[in-house]
């Protein structure tokens, strides 16, 4: 098992490859997310899973800062589905939350966003079909630690979102 600190945050790495650590506050998970938004250059596809209040649209939150956007821009597209934010990289923000059936994903047009302009960052990326998501992506799972704490789990499924977390890893804390 391999350990690295990251912004003071301590991640443990199981057999699997996922990386573990606590976030604290909320203010740890959006330091982390300013973390990843500062080496995103459009492309990449982060896709959130966890349950209601897991810290998501936190995440969100911070990705979007560390682009340039201040956080009061972001607030999670759950009635509009996907929102697009004028940034560099471009950032799409998704919440397939209300979607009651993954074929109602081809209807929203998401699939035209993977493309090497956009950063897409999909909250409940769990009601996708495997297939309807992009084979490389930085996976995110947020769970309940307690009351204020999360536990995340960061793991890569190709080779540009394991550059990504290599890039982030290698960041000064």
């Amino acid at each position: 098992m391999k350990n690295i600190t990251l912004l003071s945050l301590r991640f443990s790495q199981d057999g699997k490859g996922q990386w573990k650590t606590l976030l604290r506050s909320t203010a740890d998970t959006e330091r982390l997310g300013r973390a990843i938004g500062r080496i995103l250059q459009g492309g990449e596809v982060i896709a959130l899973t966890g349950e209601l209040g897991a810290g998501k649209t936190c995440m969100v939150r911070g990705i979007a800062q560390g682009v340039g956007l201040s956080s009061e821009e972001v607030s999670s597209p759950t009635f509009t589905i996907i929102q697009e934010y004028d940034s560099h990289p471009s950032i799409v923000h998704v919440d397939l939350y209300r979607l009651n059936d993954p074929s109602e994903i081809e209807d929203i047009g998401l699939s035209s966003y993977f493309d090497t302009n956009h950063v897409v960052i999909i909250e409940w990326a769990d009601r996708a079909e495997v297939t309807q998501l992009p084979n490389d992506r930085l996976i995110l799972e947020l769970s309940h630690a307690g009351r204020y704490s999360r536990w995340i789990r960061l793991r890569t499924s190709g080779t540009k979102s394991q550059a990504l977390l290599e890039t982030l890893f290698h960041q000064e804390s």
